[in-house]
Protein backbone atom coordinates (compact mmCIF):
# COMPACT_ATOMS: atom_id res chain seq x y z
CA UNK A 1 0.00 0.00 0.00
CA UNK A 2 1.41 3.48 -0.89
CA UNK A 3 2.50 6.09 1.81
CA UNK A 4 -0.20 8.20 2.82
CA UNK A 5 2.04 10.29 5.18
CA UNK A 6 3.52 13.35 3.11
CA UNK A 7 6.30 12.56 1.63
CA UNK A 8 8.76 15.23 3.21
CA UNK A 9 7.51 13.34 6.78
CA UNK A 10 10.31 10.21 7.68
CA UNK A 11 7.80 7.48 9.06
CA UNK A 12 9.53 7.37 12.58
CA UNK A 13 12.66 9.00 14.05
CA UNK A 14 13.04 11.90 16.72
CA UNK A 15 10.09 14.26 17.21
CA UNK A 16 11.82 17.44 16.06
CA UNK A 17 12.93 15.89 12.73
CA UNK A 18 9.23 15.19 11.73
CA UNK A 19 8.01 18.48 12.76
CA UNK A 20 10.27 19.90 10.70
CA UNK A 21 9.40 18.09 8.00
CA UNK A 22 5.54 18.79 8.12
CA UNK A 23 6.02 22.88 8.84
CA UNK A 24 8.97 22.96 6.00
CA UNK A 25 6.64 21.56 3.39
CA UNK A 26 3.97 24.35 3.20
CA UNK A 27 6.80 26.86 3.55
CA UNK A 28 8.43 25.71 0.81
CA UNK A 29 5.07 25.71 -1.24
CA UNK A 30 4.63 29.26 -0.34
CA UNK A 31 7.71 30.18 -1.58
CA UNK A 32 8.09 28.28 -4.56
CA UNK A 33 4.64 29.46 -5.43
CA UNK A 34 4.56 33.19 -4.89
CA UNK A 35 8.44 34.28 -5.17
CA UNK A 36 10.38 31.28 -6.43
CA UNK A 37 11.65 31.21 -10.48
CA UNK A 38 11.79 27.72 -11.38
CA UNK A 39 15.24 27.48 -13.60
CA UNK A 40 14.90 25.92 -17.03
CA UNK A 41 15.68 22.69 -17.36
CA UNK A 42 16.57 21.64 -13.88
CA UNK A 43 15.21 18.40 -13.78
CA UNK A 44 14.94 16.62 -10.27
CA UNK A 45 15.28 18.04 -8.16
CA UNK A 46 13.76 20.62 -8.68
CA UNK A 47 15.89 24.50 -8.71
CA UNK A 48 14.44 28.10 -8.39
CA UNK A 49 16.00 31.21 -8.15
CA UNK A 50 15.08 33.32 -5.04
CA UNK A 51 14.02 36.90 -5.35
CA UNK A 52 17.42 38.79 -4.24
CA UNK A 53 19.08 36.56 -7.35
CA UNK A 54 22.08 35.97 -4.94
CA UNK A 55 20.89 32.25 -3.89
CA UNK A 56 19.35 29.30 -5.62
CA UNK A 57 16.85 26.71 -3.82
CA UNK A 58 16.82 22.93 -4.85
CA UNK A 59 13.90 21.20 -3.45
CA UNK A 60 12.99 17.28 -3.66
CA UNK A 61 9.51 15.64 -3.95
CA UNK A 62 6.04 17.16 -5.63
CA UNK A 63 3.00 18.61 -4.08
CA UNK A 64 5.19 18.40 -0.43
CA UNK A 65 8.14 19.88 -1.18
CA UNK A 66 11.21 18.26 1.09
CA UNK A 67 14.44 18.51 1.53
CA UNK A 68 15.40 22.05 0.78
CA UNK A 69 18.81 22.88 -0.02
CA UNK A 70 20.46 26.12 -0.89
CA UNK A 71 23.11 27.19 -3.43
CA UNK A 72 24.84 31.12 -2.14
CA UNK A 73 28.43 30.36 -3.46
CA UNK A 74 28.97 27.57 -5.14
CA UNK A 75 27.94 24.61 -2.95
CA UNK A 76 24.65 23.28 -1.78
CA UNK A 77 23.87 22.79 1.77
CA UNK A 78 20.41 21.75 3.50
CA UNK A 79 19.02 23.76 5.18
CA UNK A 80 16.67 23.28 7.98
CA UNK A 81 13.33 24.84 9.65
CA UNK A 82 14.83 27.57 11.38
CA UNK A 83 17.71 28.17 8.61
CA UNK A 84 14.82 28.73 6.06
CA UNK A 85 12.49 30.57 8.16
CA UNK A 86 15.69 33.02 8.26
CA UNK A 87 15.96 32.41 4.46
CA UNK A 88 12.50 33.48 3.57
CA UNK A 89 12.51 36.45 5.62
CA UNK A 90 15.42 37.74 3.81
CA UNK A 91 14.28 37.17 0.73
CA UNK A 92 10.97 38.23 0.95
CA UNK A 93 12.37 41.87 2.27
CA UNK A 94 14.23 41.77 -1.16
CA UNK A 95 11.38 41.18 -3.14
CA UNK A 96 9.13 43.55 -1.28
CA UNK A 97 11.06 46.27 0.85
CA UNK A 98 9.23 45.56 3.89
CA UNK A 99 10.08 43.83 7.00
CA UNK A 100 8.12 41.89 8.92
CA UNK A 101 9.23 40.59 12.96
CA UNK A 102 5.80 39.11 13.46
CA UNK A 103 5.46 36.69 10.45
CA UNK A 104 8.48 34.61 11.44
CA UNK A 105 8.01 34.48 14.90
CA UNK A 106 4.94 32.44 13.78
CA UNK A 107 6.45 30.12 11.75
CA UNK A 108 8.74 29.36 14.12
CA UNK A 109 5.60 28.98 16.32
CA UNK A 110 4.11 26.83 13.74
CA UNK A 111 6.45 24.31 13.82
CA UNK A 112 6.91 23.97 17.65
CA UNK A 113 3.11 23.11 17.83
CA UNK A 114 3.69 20.50 15.11
CA UNK A 115 6.25 19.38 17.88
CA UNK A 116 3.56 19.19 21.16
CA UNK A 117 1.25 17.92 18.89
CA UNK A 118 3.55 14.85 17.24
CA UNK A 119 4.27 14.23 20.98
CA UNK A 120 0.81 14.16 22.36
CA UNK A 121 -0.59 12.14 19.67
CA UNK A 122 2.57 9.31 20.51
CA UNK A 123 0.90 8.79 23.47
CA UNK A 124 -2.57 9.31 22.76
CA UNK A 125 -5.30 6.48 20.85
CA UNK A 126 -7.00 7.71 18.03
CA UNK A 127 -10.76 8.21 18.29
CA UNK A 128 -12.58 5.24 16.52
CA UNK A 129 -14.85 6.93 14.95
CA UNK A 130 -13.73 7.77 11.01
CA UNK A 131 -15.69 11.28 11.01
CA UNK A 132 -13.78 12.26 13.76
CA UNK A 133 -10.50 11.02 12.99
CA UNK A 134 -10.93 13.03 9.63
CA UNK A 135 -11.62 16.39 11.25
CA UNK A 136 -8.88 15.64 13.79
CA UNK A 137 -6.10 14.47 11.30
CA UNK A 138 -4.52 17.77 9.82
CA UNK A 139 -1.18 17.94 11.09
CA UNK A 140 0.32 19.95 7.93
CA UNK A 141 -2.90 21.71 7.43
CA UNK A 142 -3.44 24.52 5.34
CA UNK A 143 -0.60 23.58 2.37
CA UNK A 144 -0.33 27.24 0.75
CA UNK A 145 0.05 28.68 4.39
CA UNK A 146 3.33 29.40 6.10
CA UNK A 147 2.47 28.99 9.75
CA UNK A 148 -0.54 26.48 9.49
CA UNK A 149 -0.38 25.07 12.99
CA UNK A 150 0.33 28.57 14.74
CA UNK A 151 -1.18 28.88 18.06
CA UNK A 152 -1.03 33.08 18.54
CA UNK A 153 2.60 31.83 20.70
CA UNK A 154 0.76 30.83 23.88
CA UNK A 155 2.48 28.38 25.95
CA UNK A 156 1.93 24.84 24.88
CA UNK A 157 -0.27 23.84 27.93
CA UNK A 158 -3.24 26.77 27.26
CA UNK A 159 -4.15 25.28 24.28
CA UNK A 160 -3.04 21.87 23.63
CA UNK A 161 -6.28 20.53 25.74
CA UNK A 162 -7.98 21.89 23.13
CA UNK A 163 -6.23 20.91 19.63
CA UNK A 164 -7.94 18.57 17.45
CA UNK A 165 -4.87 17.47 16.24
CA UNK A 166 -4.71 15.88 19.50
CA UNK A 167 -7.94 14.18 19.63
CA UNK A 168 -9.20 16.62 22.12
CA UNK A 169 -12.74 15.97 23.69
CA UNK A 170 -13.80 18.26 26.45
CA UNK A 171 -16.86 19.83 27.99
CA UNK A 172 -18.00 23.47 27.62
CA UNK A 173 -18.32 25.84 30.71
CA UNK A 174 -21.74 27.07 31.06
CA UNK A 175 -22.18 31.12 31.60
CA UNK A 176 -25.66 32.49 32.37
CA UNK A 177 -26.19 35.65 31.11
CA UNK A 178 -28.71 38.14 32.85
CA UNK A 179 -31.54 38.33 30.67
CA UNK A 180 -31.53 41.92 30.07
CA UNK A 181 -28.21 41.58 28.36
CA UNK A 182 -28.63 38.85 26.13
CA UNK A 183 -28.21 39.77 22.46
CA UNK A 184 -29.32 36.84 19.88
CA UNK A 185 -30.42 36.33 16.42
CA UNK A 186 -31.69 33.29 14.91
CA UNK A 187 -33.33 29.82 16.35
CA UNK A 188 -30.34 29.09 18.84
CA UNK A 189 -32.98 27.40 21.23
CA UNK A 190 -31.00 24.35 21.03
CA UNK A 191 -28.47 25.68 23.27
CA UNK A 192 -30.76 25.37 26.11
CA UNK A 193 -30.59 21.87 26.53
CA UNK A 194 -26.91 22.44 27.24
CA UNK A 195 -27.48 22.82 30.47
CA UNK A 196 -30.00 25.04 33.01
CA UNK A 197 -29.86 28.34 34.12
CA UNK A 198 -31.93 29.94 37.20
CA UNK A 199 -34.58 32.54 37.17
CA UNK A 200 -33.74 35.64 35.12
CA UNK A 201 -30.70 34.18 32.90
CA UNK A 202 -30.00 32.80 29.99
CA UNK A 203 -27.81 30.09 28.93
CA UNK A 204 -24.27 30.91 27.46
CA UNK A 205 -22.20 27.76 26.60
CA UNK A 206 -18.30 29.65 26.28
CA UNK A 207 -14.83 27.37 24.98
CA UNK A 208 -13.24 27.13 28.17
CA UNK A 209 -9.55 28.66 25.85
CA UNK A 210 -11.19 31.78 25.02
CA UNK A 211 -12.57 32.01 28.54
CA UNK A 212 -9.19 32.05 29.70
CA UNK A 213 -8.26 34.16 27.04
CA UNK A 214 -10.70 36.83 27.78
CA UNK A 215 -11.39 36.33 31.14
CA UNK A 216 -9.71 39.22 32.68
CA UNK A 217 -12.02 41.74 30.49
CA UNK A 218 -15.11 40.11 32.09
CA UNK A 219 -14.23 40.89 35.74
CA UNK A 220 -16.39 43.45 36.47
CA UNK A 221 -19.73 41.65 34.53
CA UNK A 222 -18.79 38.41 37.11
CA UNK A 223 -18.85 41.25 39.77
CA UNK A 224 -21.89 42.46 39.16
CA UNK A 225 -24.34 40.06 38.35
CA UNK A 226 -24.55 40.16 34.47
CA UNK A 227 -22.91 36.88 34.38
CA UNK A 228 -22.38 34.12 36.43
CA UNK A 229 -20.58 30.64 36.24
CA UNK A 230 -23.37 27.56 35.91
CA UNK A 231 -20.16 24.77 35.51
CA UNK A 232 -19.92 22.67 33.18
CA UNK A 233 -21.88 20.70 30.67
CA UNK A 234 -22.28 17.28 31.03
CA UNK A 235 -21.04 15.86 27.85
CA UNK A 236 -17.92 16.08 26.07
CA UNK A 237 -17.74 17.82 23.03
CA UNK A 238 -14.92 17.53 20.29
CA UNK A 239 -12.66 20.31 18.20
CA UNK A 240 -13.37 20.05 14.25
CA UNK A 241 -10.55 20.59 11.89
CA UNK A 242 -11.74 24.29 12.50
CA UNK A 243 -10.44 24.55 16.29
CA UNK A 244 -12.77 26.96 17.35
CA UNK A 245 -16.12 24.55 16.16
CA UNK A 246 -16.95 22.45 18.13
CA UNK A 247 -19.44 18.73 17.53
CA UNK A 248 -21.52 17.70 20.35
CA UNK A 249 -22.24 14.10 19.16
CA UNK A 250 -25.36 13.90 21.91
CA UNK A 251 -26.61 16.47 20.53
CA UNK A 252 -26.06 16.61 17.35
CA UNK A 253 -25.02 20.10 16.59
CA UNK A 254 -21.88 22.25 15.83
CA UNK A 255 -21.13 25.30 18.10
CA UNK A 256 -18.41 27.72 16.78
CA UNK A 257 -17.12 30.52 18.98
CA UNK A 258 -14.82 33.64 19.06
CA UNK A 259 -10.81 32.24 19.97
CA UNK A 260 -8.88 35.80 20.14
CA UNK A 261 -5.78 34.14 18.83
CA UNK A 262 -4.41 34.14 15.00
CA UNK A 263 -4.55 30.60 13.45
CA UNK A 264 -4.03 31.25 9.87
CA UNK A 265 -4.55 34.76 8.59
CA UNK A 266 -7.21 36.18 10.79
CA UNK A 267 -8.25 36.48 14.52
CA UNK A 268 -10.55 33.90 15.10
CA UNK A 269 -13.32 36.43 16.70
CA UNK A 270 -17.19 36.06 15.82
CA UNK A 271 -16.67 39.31 14.30
CA UNK A 272 -19.84 42.06 15.17
CA UNK A 273 -20.01 42.75 11.09
CA UNK A 274 -20.04 39.29 10.56
CA UNK A 275 -22.82 38.09 13.16
CA UNK A 276 -25.02 40.71 11.71
CA UNK A 277 -24.88 39.86 8.21
CA UNK A 278 -25.16 36.26 9.06
CA UNK A 279 -28.99 36.25 9.02
CA UNK A 280 -29.24 36.92 5.40
CA UNK A 281 -26.05 34.81 3.91
CA UNK A 282 -27.36 32.03 5.88
CA UNK A 283 -31.13 32.30 4.41
CA UNK A 284 -29.83 32.72 0.71
CA UNK A 285 -27.71 29.86 1.09
CA UNK A 286 -30.33 27.78 2.90
CA UNK A 287 -33.26 28.22 0.76
CA UNK A 288 -31.33 27.54 -2.41
CA UNK A 289 -29.50 24.46 -1.30
CA UNK A 290 -32.83 21.92 -1.15
CA UNK A 291 -33.01 22.26 -4.62
CA UNK A 292 -29.31 21.62 -5.28
CA UNK A 293 -28.31 18.09 -5.07
CA UNK A 294 -26.76 15.78 -3.96
CA UNK A 295 -24.85 18.30 -2.21
CA UNK A 296 -26.26 19.22 1.28
CA UNK A 297 -25.93 22.74 3.56
CA UNK A 298 -25.40 22.90 7.28
CA UNK A 299 -27.19 25.70 7.99
CA UNK A 300 -25.76 28.49 10.47
CA UNK A 301 -28.83 28.89 12.50
CA UNK A 302 -28.34 32.09 14.77
CA UNK A 303 -25.66 33.13 17.31
CA UNK A 304 -26.06 34.39 21.08
CA UNK A 305 -23.48 36.51 23.00
CA UNK A 306 -23.78 38.95 26.00
CA UNK A 307 -23.90 42.66 24.87
CA UNK A 308 -21.50 43.56 26.98
CA UNK A 309 -18.96 41.31 25.45
CA UNK A 310 -20.58 40.71 22.09
CA UNK A 311 -17.86 39.11 20.22
CA UNK A 312 -15.96 37.47 23.01
CA UNK A 313 -18.33 35.06 24.29
CA UNK A 314 -20.73 34.69 21.36
CA UNK A 315 -21.61 31.28 20.21
CA UNK A 316 -23.04 30.04 16.90
CA UNK A 317 -25.56 27.29 16.42
CA UNK A 318 -24.69 25.26 13.32
CA UNK A 319 -27.18 21.97 11.92
CA UNK A 320 -25.78 18.62 12.76
CA UNK A 321 -24.96 15.59 10.36
CA UNK A 322 -27.62 13.16 10.67
CA UNK A 323 -30.46 15.12 9.52
CA UNK A 324 -28.46 16.23 6.18
CA UNK A 325 -26.04 12.93 5.50
CA UNK A 326 -27.07 10.27 2.57
CA UNK A 327 -28.49 7.17 4.34
CA UNK A 328 -26.01 4.68 4.73
CA UNK A 329 -22.46 7.13 4.68
CA UNK A 330 -20.58 8.27 6.62
CA UNK A 331 -18.96 11.99 5.96
CA UNK A 332 -15.39 12.53 6.04
CA UNK A 333 -13.97 15.78 5.70
CA UNK A 334 -12.44 16.54 2.42
CA UNK A 335 -8.70 18.17 3.98
CA UNK A 336 -8.42 14.68 5.50
CA UNK A 337 -8.17 13.16 1.81
CA UNK A 338 -4.71 14.83 1.35
CA UNK A 339 -3.05 14.42 4.68
CA UNK A 340 -2.15 10.84 6.38
CA UNK A 341 -5.44 9.03 8.85
CA UNK A 342 -6.19 5.80 9.20
CA UNK A 343 -8.73 4.01 6.78
CA UNK A 344 -8.71 6.98 4.08
CA UNK A 345 -10.76 5.78 1.24
CA UNK A 346 -7.87 7.02 -1.24
CA UNK A 347 -5.81 3.84 -0.16
CA UNK A 348 -6.57 0.85 -1.78
CA UNK A 349 -8.67 2.05 -4.27
CA UNK A 350 -9.15 -0.67 -7.55
CA UNK A 351 -10.97 1.47 -9.19
CA UNK A 352 -9.63 5.09 -8.84
CA UNK A 353 -10.80 6.82 -11.97
CA UNK A 354 -14.62 5.57 -11.13
CA UNK A 355 -13.61 7.01 -7.68
CA UNK A 356 -12.53 10.57 -8.70
CA UNK A 357 -15.86 10.74 -10.95
CA UNK A 358 -17.84 9.97 -7.90
CA UNK A 359 -16.29 12.61 -6.21
CA UNK A 360 -16.39 15.33 -9.11
CA UNK A 361 -20.58 14.14 -9.23
CA UNK A 362 -20.67 15.36 -5.45
CA UNK A 363 -18.90 18.57 -5.65
CA UNK A 364 -18.75 19.68 -8.63
CA UNK A 365 -22.62 20.19 -9.52
CA UNK A 366 -23.71 21.66 -6.02
CA UNK A 367 -21.27 24.64 -5.63
CA UNK A 368 -21.61 25.52 -9.78
CA UNK A 369 -25.28 25.57 -9.64
CA UNK A 370 -25.28 27.58 -6.20
CA UNK A 371 -22.94 30.22 -8.06
CA UNK A 372 -25.27 29.65 -11.73
CA UNK A 373 -28.88 29.94 -10.58
CA UNK A 374 -28.56 31.38 -7.15
CA UNK A 375 -25.64 34.12 -6.88
CA UNK A 376 -24.47 32.05 -3.86
CA UNK A 377 -20.38 31.64 -3.52
CA UNK A 378 -20.02 29.22 -1.08
CA UNK A 379 -16.22 28.60 0.27
CA UNK A 380 -15.82 25.25 -0.92
CA UNK A 381 -12.03 24.75 0.07
CA UNK A 382 -11.09 21.79 1.94
CA UNK A 383 -11.87 22.47 5.03
CA UNK A 384 -15.45 23.42 4.29
CA UNK A 385 -16.42 20.32 2.64
CA UNK A 386 -17.52 16.89 4.09
CA UNK A 387 -17.71 13.96 1.45
CA UNK A 388 -20.01 11.25 2.61
CA UNK A 389 -18.99 7.96 1.77
CA UNK A 390 -21.06 4.78 1.38
CA UNK A 391 -19.99 1.51 2.66
CA UNK A 392 -17.45 0.55 -0.22
CA UNK A 393 -15.52 4.41 0.36
CA UNK A 394 -17.25 5.77 -2.71
CA UNK A 395 -18.31 9.42 -2.65
CA UNK A 396 -22.08 9.69 -2.70
CA UNK A 397 -22.57 13.58 -1.22
CA UNK A 398 -21.01 16.97 -0.17
CA UNK A 399 -21.75 18.83 2.73
CA UNK A 400 -21.09 22.56 2.59
CA UNK A 401 -20.50 25.07 5.71
CA UNK A 402 -19.92 28.01 6.97
CA UNK A 403 -21.72 30.71 6.17
CA UNK A 404 -19.79 33.56 7.07
CA UNK A 405 -17.51 32.90 4.14
CA UNK A 406 -19.99 33.03 1.66
CA UNK A 407 -20.42 35.58 -0.78
CA UNK A 408 -23.76 36.49 -2.43
CA UNK A 409 -24.30 38.15 -5.77
CA UNK A 410 -24.72 41.30 -6.24
CA UNK A 411 -23.01 42.46 -2.96
CA UNK A 412 -19.97 41.12 -4.51
CA UNK A 413 -19.21 41.64 -8.95
CA UNK A 414 -19.94 38.48 -10.17
CA UNK A 415 -16.48 38.17 -11.71
CA UNK A 416 -15.22 38.66 -7.95
CA UNK A 417 -17.51 36.00 -7.23
CA UNK A 418 -16.49 33.53 -9.69
CA UNK A 419 -13.07 33.91 -9.16
CA UNK A 420 -13.20 33.19 -5.69
CA UNK A 421 -15.42 29.99 -6.17
CA UNK A 422 -12.42 28.85 -8.72
CA UNK A 423 -9.65 29.32 -6.32
CA UNK A 424 -11.94 27.52 -3.33
CA UNK A 425 -13.14 24.57 -5.58
CA UNK A 426 -10.07 24.17 -8.03
CA UNK A 427 -7.19 25.46 -6.23
CA UNK A 428 -7.91 24.80 -2.97
CA UNK A 429 -9.77 21.61 -3.73
CA UNK A 430 -9.62 19.55 -6.53
CA UNK A 431 -5.99 20.23 -7.20
CA UNK A 432 -4.94 18.73 -3.93
CA UNK A 433 -7.51 16.09 -3.88
CA UNK A 434 -6.26 14.66 -7.25
CA UNK A 435 -2.80 15.41 -6.71
CA UNK A 436 -3.21 12.98 -3.62
CA UNK A 437 -4.72 10.23 -5.93
CA UNK A 438 -2.34 10.52 -8.41
CA UNK A 439 0.48 9.83 -5.89
CA UNK A 440 -1.33 6.09 -5.48
CA UNK A 441 -2.06 6.04 -8.57
CA UNK A 442 0.55 7.51 -11.17
CA UNK A 443 -1.19 6.22 -14.26
CA UNK A 444 -4.06 7.97 -13.87
CA UNK A 445 -5.14 11.04 -15.34
CA UNK A 446 -7.77 13.15 -13.92
CA UNK A 447 -8.01 16.15 -15.65
CA UNK A 448 -10.08 14.41 -18.31
CA UNK A 449 -12.95 13.90 -15.57
CA UNK A 450 -12.82 17.42 -14.50
CA UNK A 451 -13.44 18.73 -18.23
CA UNK A 452 -16.44 16.76 -18.68
CA UNK A 453 -17.57 17.24 -15.24
CA UNK A 454 -17.32 21.04 -15.82
CA UNK A 455 -18.14 20.79 -19.84
CA UNK A 456 -21.40 19.20 -18.75
CA UNK A 457 -22.37 21.74 -15.56
CA UNK A 458 -21.67 24.70 -18.38
CA UNK A 459 -24.41 22.78 -20.26
CA UNK A 460 -26.90 22.21 -17.65
CA UNK A 461 -26.62 25.88 -16.17
CA UNK A 462 -26.49 27.89 -19.02
CA UNK A 463 -22.78 28.89 -17.36
CA UNK A 464 -20.13 30.73 -20.07
CA UNK A 465 -17.63 30.84 -17.04
CA UNK A 466 -17.64 27.30 -16.56
CA UNK A 467 -16.73 26.94 -20.61
CA UNK A 468 -14.32 29.89 -20.25
CA UNK A 469 -12.18 28.38 -17.63
CA UNK A 470 -11.71 25.39 -19.76
CA UNK A 471 -9.39 27.43 -22.05
CA UNK A 472 -7.85 29.80 -19.59
CA UNK A 473 -4.20 29.92 -19.17
CA UNK A 474 -4.62 29.99 -15.69
CA UNK A 475 -6.26 29.89 -12.39
CA UNK A 476 -6.18 32.16 -9.43
CA UNK A 477 -3.80 31.03 -6.29
CA UNK A 478 -3.94 33.06 -2.98
CA UNK A 479 -0.73 34.82 -1.57
CA UNK A 480 -0.67 34.00 2.10
CA UNK A 481 3.01 34.28 2.31
CA UNK A 482 3.01 37.72 1.18
CA UNK A 483 -0.36 38.89 2.53
CA UNK A 484 0.72 37.72 5.81
CA UNK A 485 4.20 39.30 4.97
CA UNK A 486 2.62 42.80 4.06
CA UNK A 487 0.31 42.91 6.77
CA UNK A 488 -2.76 42.78 4.49
CA UNK A 489 -6.27 42.11 6.28
CA UNK A 490 -6.88 38.32 6.81
CA UNK A 491 -9.97 39.03 5.12
CA UNK A 492 -8.44 40.38 2.19
CA UNK A 493 -7.83 37.77 -0.87
CA UNK A 494 -4.53 38.33 -3.73
CA UNK A 495 -4.07 36.04 -6.37
CA UNK A 496 -1.44 35.48 -8.61
CA UNK A 497 -1.60 33.34 -11.96
CA UNK A 498 -0.53 29.38 -11.74
CA UNK A 499 -0.86 26.95 -14.67
CA UNK A 500 -4.27 25.67 -15.50
CA UNK A 501 -4.11 21.37 -15.51
CA UNK A 502 -8.17 21.53 -16.84
CA UNK A 503 -6.77 23.20 -20.11
CA UNK A 504 -6.30 20.67 -22.65
CA UNK A 505 -2.82 19.75 -23.58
Amino acid sequence: MPPTRPSAVPPQGDTGARADAYATAPLLNCLLREVARPVPGAGEPRVYRLPSGERLLRVRGGRRPAAPEVNAGGTWHRVGHAELVKLVAEELQAHTGLSNPELPAEMADSRDAVAALLTARDRTTPPDDPYRRSEQSLLTGHPYHPAPKARGGGPVAAWLPYAPEAYAAFPLVLLGVREDAVAEEGDVSALDAFGTAPPGYQLLPAHPWQLDLVGPSLTDAFADGRLIRLGTTAFDTWPTAAIRTLYAPEHDLFVKFSLDVRITNDVRRLWRHDLLKLRRTNTAVSAAAPSVTPGAWLSDRGYRTADFAFEELAVLVRDGLHTHLAPGTTPLLAAALVESFDDTPLDGLHDPAAWWTAYLRAVVPPTLELFARHGVVIEAHLQNCLIAVDATGTPVQALFRDAEGVKLLPEVSRAAGWERLVYCLVVNHLVEIAEALCERHPDLDPWPAVRTAFERQSLRLDLPEATALLTAPTLPGKTNLLLRWTGADGADARYLPLPNPLRAR
